[in-house]
């Protein structure tokens, strides 16, 4: 007997019969239960570190996990946007305990910190460009190697012998847990609160130079002062 009630011999009735309406309906009600994770925001619990570094308006902050697919994805985007608008991006570690790698590429990112900022961000990027040729802790050391070697670096056998590097990962992912981090990438553009929302998230990338325009556009000065006019003066009158 059929699963199905007897209807007329139509087209829909034999889809219906095929199972197909079944496997449809299936897909939408998966569809519709991680739609609207895409469009929540971060509960922010604590805000105090959602603010531009010293002497910026507007930046962009980050939380990052270079083992995380959407993270590669966000990467360039975010890179872009900043450069674009002249921004500070200040990206922060939040490595998932279930990936394998991304704590100690971290760390790693960490120590070519220790030569440069811009080395150890170019790291980061290297990695997400080549994140899905990593899949374990032993191919994350063939890459940092040859990233090391490209760039004239000597990777030493132990880059973090007294865990300090280890300790700022965590003081970075301790960060993320009291803001009420839920998910990798997180992006916030902030502003330094004077005239514009403090913080927005970036939920919708798409969006991202939208919400920079808009943070830079409440934070800008005044327009400039219109100048007063000055009075008339008299034309000269030649002397008799």
């Amino acid at each position: 007997m059929s699963d199905f009630v007897t209807l007329p011999r139509t087209a829909g009735s034999r889809f219906l019969r095929s199972g197909l309406f079944g496997l449809a309906v299936a897909l939408l009600l998966v569809v519709a239960a991680h739609a609207p994770l895409s469009a929540q925001t971060t509960p922010v619990h604590d805000p105090s570190a959602l603010k531009p570094p010293p002497g910026a308006k507007v930046a962009i902050i980050e939380f990052e996990d270079m083992e995380c697919p959407d993270c590669a994805a966000a990467n360039p985007v975010v890179r872009e946007a900043a450069a674009k608008y002249k921004i500070p991006l200040v990206r922060h570690d939040f490595p998932l305990s279930f990936h394998p790698w991304s704590f100690q590429a971290a760390v790693n990112a960490r120590w070519f910190d220790t030569k440069s900022q811009e080395l150890g961000d170019t790291y980061r990027d290297y990695i997400f460009a080549n994140q899905r040729s990593i899949e374990t802790p032993a191919q994350l050391l063939q890459w940092t190697q040859k990233f090391a070697q490209a760039h004239g670096q000597a990777l030493p056998f132990a880059v973090d012998p007294q865990g300090k590097l280890a300790a700022l990962v965590k003081a970075d992912y301790a960060l993320g847990q009291r803001i009420g981090i839920e998910h990798t990438p997180t992006i916030w553009v902030v502003t330094d609160g004077t005239k514009a929302a403090p913080f927005v998230e970036v939920v919708d990338r798409s969006k991202l130079y939208q919400i920079i325009d808009a943070a830079i556009a409440q934070t800008a000065g005044p327009s400039a002062t219109k100048t007063a006019a000055k009075p008339a003066t008299k034309p000269a009158t030649k002397k008799p």
